[in-house]
């Protein structure tokens, strides 16, 4: 099984987790990136408030994203891209926050993927003294790249994973979660099946 995957970051207007304004995506085949897009978003009506802390971070503004397509009008663009992909972030439990988060504001069904955390598979595999993203993409040989652009955390994290899994000699994302002694999650009718496996049949 080659290593495929569809590497995502979300930066965010404010503190909800629906309030997606970028979007960096990157297609790895083969533990090659073929394939990379990156786009502004406008939140979801009600989440789409501009905090002034979260333009310090990522030095998007409310003028930035005025004209940008809502999330419910990008949304089938972003899925194209990931195509059925597993998908892997750095932290991944915010940027899957975010997806099931801006789908379900918007009125939209969240949608049926796998996922890897690069944060997990960092700790797994380097001995750091912080595993934040900057830290652990230098460790992967990725370095000087623009902290907080949805597009190059995306790109860091693409280096991380196809870097571990050259590290521990193994060739598949799965293969390199097992190895790290961490799981593939899930989110939308997966994760429930998910949650169902792992139930005692007693509470079933």
């Amino acid at each position: 099984m080659p290593l495929d995957f569809t590497a995502i970051d979300f930066e965010t207007a404010n503190g909800h987790a629906a309030s997606a304004c970028s979007v960096g995506l990157v297609k790895v085949r083969d533990g090659r990136v073929v394939d990379k897009e990156s786009w502004l978003i406008r939140p979801p009506f009600g989440y789409d408030l501009m905090n002034e802390w979260n333009t310090r971070i990522h030095g998007i503004t409310a003028a930035d994203i005025v004209d940008a397509p809502l999330w419910g009008e990008q949304f089938d663009r972003l899925w194209q891209f990931v195509d059925g992909d597993l998908l892997a972030a750095h932290n991944a439990g915010f940027d899957m926050g975010v997806l099931q988060a801006a789908c379900l504001a918007s009125g939209l069904a969240v949608p049926d993927a796998r996922y890897l955390c690069s944060l997990r598979v960092a700790r797994k595999t380097y001995h750091l003294d912080s595993y934040r993203l900057p830290v652990a993409a230098m460790a992967a040989g990725f370095d000087d790249f623009a902290h907080h652009d949805a597009l190059a955390d995306a790109e860091a994290c693409a280096a991380i994973v196809v870097h571990a899994a050259k590290r521990h000699g193994v060739e598949s994302v799965d293969e390199l979660a097992s190895v790290c002694g961490t799981r593939i999650g899930a989110i939308g009718p997966r994760a429930d099946e998910d949650a169902a496996d792992r139930r005692p049949a007693a509470l079933a």
